[in-house]
């Protein structure tokens, strides 16, 4: 770029420039003039040549556009034409990367996000989860460009919930923070990953166990209350097959007469009821097909194989388990249903059987975290 230096402006000879019939040019030098309008405008220019031509760039107005930032302005201009690139090529990049910013906002990724999630074969009860996680609490961060957001943003919304109280919750959106931008990094919308700096920042949860009874006799006296239980009959089978099969009382409750497979002697959960959303396959003992044999006339088709008191087509209810448990004398800070799960853990890692076995059964991911509760 070259250009006569004449005399600089000064702010004084700015600011005392008054408009004329036509507009007038007060020169910076080195291609810089400030356009005084008939309006009384002052608008920055800056003339430069690239590739043999006479080019010309506006650099803002007087005084949103100071005289100090109007020749800094033209250096940097400068300095892009020294090194080969055209500053108005330049000035379109840049406002094409502004405006795909606008676009490419936090709350945008996050509707990706969750549409792939349903795309996936997600349950309805993880997608709400997530919508919960990710469109009220980061709501904070919904029109922020996703490229922008740094680390102490996410840290604050995230304490915000942990402050509280809600300290799993606050771990929970962090890893689902986690998740939108991974989607954005790999869709080339975001080059990084900011909840990574944050691994440890947050407070531990506060683990609640669930009671449960891992001494050998006493799982003995409760198993044997459970087979004397006077009550309605499928009640007593879901507490016999929970502690026979080690799975979940819920998928025990929303067992379906479909998944049982006899010749197999096998229960196939489908993924859409199991946490990792791909099938769990339940080898079933002879005492397991035994109460299923036990019960499987109450009901039909391939409905539930252990239905409501009320209806056939509604599962036991979330409390019908541990409403027996009381019944029998027990607790509620002695045992509950999804205690027996603790139980079977506890017993067999005592006695020595092969860890990742019984991880297999209990249909659990992290193996050592888990493993460690119990």
């Amino acid at each position: 770029m070259k250009g006569r230096t004449l005399t600089a402006l000064t702010l004084f000879a700015i600011q005392n420039a008054k408009a004329r019939e036509k507009p007038y040019k007060l020169s910076d030098g080195n291609g810089l003039h400030l356009l005084v309008n008939p309006n009384g405008s002052k608008l920055w220019r800056l003339r430069y040549r690239f590739g043999g031509k006479q080019n010309m760039i506006g650099l803002g107005a007087f005084p949103e556009v100071s005289l100090a930032s109007a020749r800094q302005r033209r250096e940097d201009a400068r300095r892009l034409v020294a090194a080969g690139n055209d500053p108005s090529h330049q000035r379109k990049l840049d406002k094409a990367a502004i405006e795909l910013a606008a676009k490419n906002t936090f709350g945008a990724i996050v509707i990706d996000y969750l549409a792939k999630l349903k795309a996936e074969g997600a349950a309805e009860a993880t997608l709400q989860k997530n919508k919960w996680l990710l469109q009220d609490l980061a709501s904070p961060l919904t029109k922020r460009p996703i490229s922008a957001i740094t680390p102490a943003e996410i840290l604050v919304v995230c304490q915000r919930i942990e402050k509280s109280g809600r300290r799993d919750t606050a771990r929970r959106l962090r890893g689902a923070i986690g998740s939108v931008f991974r989607l954005a990094v790999a869709t080339l919308r975001a080059t990084n990953d900011p909840t990574y700096a944050l691994r440890g920042a947050l407070l531990k949860p506060n683990v609640t166990h669930r009671p449960a009874i891992t001494d050998e006799r006493d799982l003995g006296a409760l198993m044997r209350n459970v087979d004397a239980y006077d009550g309605w009959p499928t009640l007593r089978a879901a507490l016999q097959l929970t502690a026979l099969t080690m799975t979940r009382p819920g998928d025990v409750r929303h067992m379906h007469r479909s998944e049982i497979i006899f010749p197999k002697a096998m229960w196939r959960i489908p993924a859409e009821r199991m946490k990792m959303r791909r099938p769990h396959d339940v080898p079933l003992s002879k005492q397991a097909l035994a109460v299923l044999r036990s019960v499987w006339d109450l009901s039909e088709g391939n409905g539930l194989v252990l239905p409501s008191i009320r209806s056939a087509a509604r599962p036991l209810s979330e409390n019908a388990m541990n409403s027996a448990l009381r019944r029998m004398g027990y607790g509620k800070d002695e045992a509950t249903a999804h205690g027996f799960r603790s139980s079977a853990s506890t017993i067999l890692n005592e006695r020595g059987f092969n860890p990742d076995v019984i991880e297999a059964a209990l249909a659990h991911e992290e193996d050592n975290e888990i493993r460690g509760v119990y």
